[in-house]
């Protein structure tokens, strides 16, 4: 009996060195050397794994080290919760002490006594690691450094080295249609065919079904940045190539759903403050005879696009009060010269410059039909500037209106804003917020290079991410503002950070539309906030989620020392429990 099964072994082993021999390595980029050392136990913890190949589910809340051995982990079924048209994650971790090579995932279909839902409803992510600043309080630029998983790649398959740990990022969107009651599923996992590790997993579908993203009253206004992805995916600027590009990387945006267009009136805006300028959508030129004319057709093209995907409440242009207040234009009496212009607000040239183009400007979106829903924006200006623009704006063109990153409760005076987002650490008023709602204003608040904690920088836990949510509901806010979508820095995908800026403050996504666990957790936090005031809505019994949102409300929200991932995770299965 012994020498068939060394026959077959020796067969088994021939098979996977032919395999072996004919494989062709995944190509993709190298992520970065992890920067911290491991301690001699960390080290060492990597002799104890036998397999060649091994899997459990992990939490989604937490990131996992490349470099270490994952501890208390679960091979039992993973439950998740959701609505119908609801999405929803869960994390799985691989390792590896020997290294494999063209490790794959295939999902099983999901299947329930009230019938089946397909496979394809459901889609795994191999998570990327990236080089991220030690989150701190105390940040400075060339501070320490750490690896952390964010990317999600859109390989099929992965090739694992020795001694790594490798996330994997289940996203299941249910169907709208799909009837409530649990379904059953797997994810077999393989390397090169071989060493397969199963790991089951199950779906409560709920009774309740979410409304599609542009339905969502959530005022999500994540700043878009077209430019990063003509330099990122070497393309020529607003070329066809360009837009072609820039659509799915925005309908990700749209199903998110993103609520406004952010356009650039002319140069760079901001000053410079990501990798990439903002460069300008509309050509200003000046004529012989002291008059002007706008090109607007990129403008035009961008805005157009934006509506056709679904983004379509608001279009935001940046600035009458850029952060250098430096416009430029062409002068034909220099012969096409480019001539840049410092026009600070409250100087004798701030409008002559501004209010022709304003009045051009206004005549165009008549046009278009878009006035009604074109605001000016501005960015953490001063109320000395605000006043400014205020007046010119009011003079030329009135049936605009004004949008505005607020840090000077700038928003207590021009009450007649329609767009007002407040920094986290300086919050609105309640009374204001109603009384703003009621006009049909919004008013939402925004995170950027701090607070410190919760945000969305590459070192922030996932679940602060969807805590922003929960922030949201309890607080009454409109919805919420991010700087920037995708203002990328040179190779996001290998190192995350920039300037003065903690890693990752620049953007949520990727260059070729991927997406990170970063922003799937935001989606996750916005969802919660639909699915809260629905059930308002719908007249359930929400005693027990107001409970926990006035935990969150009476609590503070930027301080890490408190049980901030408990409390959500503890509000998340009071939802669950209220909606079942």
């Amino acid at each position: 009996m012994k020498q068939p099964k060394l026959l077959l072994s020796l067969a088994a082993a021939l098979m996977m060195t032919a395999c072996a021999g004919d494989y062709t390595p995944v190509e993709t980029f190298t992520e970065a050397d992890d920067p911290v050392a491991l301690t001699a136990e960390q080290q060492a913890a990597w002799g104890n794994v036998t397999k060649t190949l091994n899997g459990s589910w992990g939490s989604p809340d937490l990131r996992y080290s490349r470099s270490e051995v994952p501890t208390a982990l679960n091979q039992d079924a993973y439950h998740l919760t959701a609505w119908r048209g609801e999405r929803t994650s869960a994390q799985l971790l691989l390792w590896t002490a020997e290294g494999a090579q063209g490790v794959e995932c295939e999902i099983a279909d999901f299947k329930g006594e009230a019938g089946s839902l397909p496979a394809s409803i459901a889609q795994a992510h191999f998570v990327r690691y990236t080089v991220a600043d030690v989150q701190n309080y105390n940040f400075k630029k060339g501070g320490p450094t750490v690896l952390m998983p964010d990317m999600l790649d859109t390989l099929e398959k992965f090739d694992m080295e020795a001694k790594t740990t490798r996330p994997v990022w289940i996203l299941v969107t249910v169907p709208a249609d799909a009837a409530p009651g649990t379904y059953k599923s797997s994810i077999t996992i393989s390397h090169n065919g071989w060493g397969k590790v199963t790991l089951p997993f199950e779906l409560e579908v709920q009774k309740h079904t979410l409304a599609p993203a542009s339905e969502w009253a959530y005022h999500l206004d994540l700043w878009q940045h077209p430019s990063a992805v003509a330099r990122a995916q070497g393309l020529e600027m607003w070329s066809d190539e360009h837009f072609a590009a820039l659509k799915p990387i925005m309908e990700r945006l749209a199903n998110a759903g993103q609520k406004v267009i952010t356009a650039t009136l002319n140069k760079d805006p901001w000053n410079h403050q990501c990798y990439d300028a903002y460069e300008s959508m509309i050509v200003w030129t000046k004529h012989k005879d002291g008059s002007w004319s706008y090109d607007y057709k990129v403008f035009d093209r961008w805005v157009e696009m934006m509506l056709s995907i679904g983004i379509d409440k608001m279009i935001n242009c940046y600035s009458m009060v850029p952060w250098n207040c430096e416009l430029e234009y062409i002068d034909e009496a220099q012969d096409g010269k480019v001539i840049t212009v410092k026009a600070e607000p409250g100087t004798a040239i701030f409008p002559v410059i501004w209010e022709p183009f304003l009045k051009d400007f206004k005549k165009h979106l008549e046009a278009k039909g878009w006035l009604a829903f074109t605001n000016i924006a501005m960015d953490e200006r001063s109320p000395e500037a605000m006043d400014a623009a205020v007046k010119v704006l009011e003079k030329c063109a009135p049936e605009m209106g004004f949008a505005l990153a607020d840090n000077h409760q700038s928003y207590k005076k021009y009450t007649m804003m329609r767009d007002v987002c407040v920094a986290m650490r300086q919050p609105a008023d309640l009374n204001d917020i109603l009384s703003r709602r009621e006009q049909n204003y919004n008013t939402t608040f925004y995170v950027c290079c701090g607070p410190f904690y919760p945000n969305t920088f590459t070192s922030s836990e996932p679940y602060e991410a969807e805590m922003l949510g929960w922030y949201n509901v309890a607080h009454d806010y409109d919805g919420m503002l991010r700087w920037a979508y995708n203002s990328w820095p040179a190779d996001p995908q290998v190192d995350s950070r920039y300037g003065n800026w903690m890693a990752g403050d620049t953007y949520l996504v990727y260059p070729y539309n991927r997406s990170s666990i970063r922003f799937e957790r935001l989606i996750d936090g916005i969802e919660t906030a639909e699915k809260v005031r629905a059930l308002r809505r719908a007249g359930v019994d929400t005693s027990e989620v107001e409970a926990m949102l006035d935990k969150i409300r009476k609590g503070d929200a930027n301080d890490p020392t408190q049980p901030w991932m408990e409390i959500t995770a503890e509000a998340r299965e009071v939802l669950n429990k209220i909606s079942r």
